[in-house]
């Protein structure tokens, strides 16, 4: 957190400026109170307007990430619980049911959350941005929630969620191929997520390695270089250089994928 600036007076009927609103978020952000930082945003939104600066855009996305990332772990440990206790003492039904309750508790939790920061981006977010880089951020974050949905819904709604999740990542891929340097941290930040859509989601591994390489490829072309042939870092290269280090990560781990497959059949 920056160091605290001069927040001055209230407004003249009371209540808090938009700078002592964006306070108290980063202030409830060191706390991890990350349901009161999206709430303090929704207040901003709602009294200024749905055109963020880029402090409350980042706010925004780490809040409902940290707030989606805590429910998702949650879930991954319940249902990985549930499928050992079916194998391992299918009898002990009052236990399976008690688990089961409780995944469906974090399941009813998290859907809340992906559905609030869709419904919010949906009337407010992408409607107020202007094209160019926010209104990718803001397609990419409702492509990426629609993801979370199709993760572990049921399969009576995880295809309407996939097949909104995917809708979503081409609308803000396509904006951000017209829109963006191939280097762009948001450009490659979508790449990254849509891939992962398609090997996760979509169970299309040749797809989401051709997306990775694809865009690691054209990045790295435009990557400017000194004398000697190094790259030339910038604050915003190192951000991008990140992210083409995951995208490269996940290239590799789907080729193998793919070839033991094919090794298999």
């Amino acid at each position: 957190m920056s160091p605290a600036p001069a927040l001055g007076a209230c407004n003249p009927d009371g209540s808090l400026t938009r700078m002592q609103h964006l306070f108290f978020a980063e202030l409830a952000g060191e706390a991890e109170r990350y349901n009161d930082v999206t709430a303090t945003l929704k207040t901003i939104i709602r009294q200024y307007g749905p055109v963020l600066t880029l402090d409350e855009r980042n706010l925004l996305s780490v809040a409902y990430k940290n707030l989606t990332n805590n429910l998702r772990n949650s879930w991954r440990i319940v249902d990985t619980l549930e499928k050992m206790q079916s194998a391992r003492s299918p009898q002990m039904t009052r236990q399976l049911s008690l688990i089961r309750q409780q995944r469906e508790k974090i399941e009813g939790e998290l859907a809340d959350v992906c559905k609030d920061i869709v419904d919010l981006l949906d009337k407010k977010l992408i409607n107020g941005a202007k094209a160019g880089e926010a209104r990718v951020f803001y397609i990419k974050m409702k492509g990426d929630y629609y993801r979370y949905l199709a993760e572990f819904a049921h399969k009576r709604d995880r295809k309407d969620y996939a097949e909104k999740s995917l809708n979503a990542y081409k609308m803000a891929y396509m904006h951000a191929l017209s829109a963006l340097d191939p280097a762009h941290p948001t450009r490659l930040g979508l790449a990254l997520n849509f891939s992962v859509f398609y090997h996760d989601v979509h169970q299309s591994p040749d797809r989401a390695c051709h997306l990775a390489k694809s865009a690691l490829d054209d990045a790295v072309s435009t990557f400017r270089q000194d004398e000697s042939g190094a790259c030339i870092v910038t604050s915003t290269t190192r951000d991008s250089l990140m992210i083409l280090q995951l995208l490269r990560d996940d290239l590799v781990l789907w080729s193998s994928e793919m070839l033991e497959a094919e090794k298999r059949q």
